[in-house]
């Protein structure tokens, strides 16, 4: 299967240290015999306390956006450094290189591509220009939830869910840059439109990438 992975820089840098990208490279290594994988890492804490310093400085989103992209780049450069021989040895700048890197058989990880974009919003794009048969979205809960489950105990997890009706209860989120949760708009249209099979797990534990392969664990988004 091609499969395109996007990780939370919530998850993987959560912690500040390196166990969390030997966690999912080991993960991703043992996947990689039998699937072709495409790797997107979000930029986490460090890219929100970075671009809350640009804004200060009262710059455009764009250019927040921008520094939020090379935090996310330096992650995934970790990630990279953390698979060895097993990843293509540079970071992907846009969905072309993507491609032409994994014709070498290897790993490919980036980051963000451009301002406006999330990483989730990358990774369903990427999921669509390669023709992946399956996008995993790890994030810090257990799936999608109809409101932040951190925050709200009578939160309620969904199984199955509609682009349509994602797009209806995340009509109201934020775009500033780094306040991306779970998917954003244009991640969720370019899902609908390709009708790219997707899964959004838990990513505390790296093993449930490759779990939801083959299991419905976590939210699977389903096609009207």
């Amino acid at each position: 299967m091609k499969i395109v992975v996007a990780v939370g820089g919530s998850i993987i840098i959560k912690e500040n240290n390196h166990e969390k990208f030997k966690d999912y490279a080991d993960v991703l290594r043992s996947m990689n015999d039998e699937h072709k994988l495409f790797i997107v890492v979000g930029g986490g804490k460090p890219a929100r306390e970075y671009i809350g310093i640009a804004r200060d400085l009262g710059v455009s989103e764009a250019a927040c956006d921008d520094i939020g992209i090379d935090v996310t780049r330096l992650n995934a450069k970790l990630l990279i450094m953390a698979l060895g021989e097993d990843a293509y040895p540079k970071v992907a700048k846009n969905f072309h290189e993507a491609m032409e890197f994994s014709v070498s058989g290897k790993i490919v990880v980036m980051g963000g591509t451009e301002p406006a974009h999330s990483t989730d919003a990358v990774s369903s794009i990427l999921a669509e220009f390669v023709n992946a048969d399956l996008l995993i979205n790890a994030t810090s809960v257990d799936g999608l939830y109809d409101k932040d489950p951190n925050k709200n105990s009578d939160a309620k997890m969904f199984e199955k869910i509609t682009p349509t009706e994602m797009l209806s209860i995340l009509s109201s989120k934020e775009t500033k840059a780094g306040t991306y949760e779970f998917f954003d708009s244009t991640a969720i249209q370019i899902i609908k439109r390709s009708q790219i099979k997707t899964r959004i797990v838990n990513g505390k534990h790296a093993e449930n990438i490759q779990k939801a392969v083959s299991s419905e664990i976590g939210t699977t988004i389903i096609h009207d």
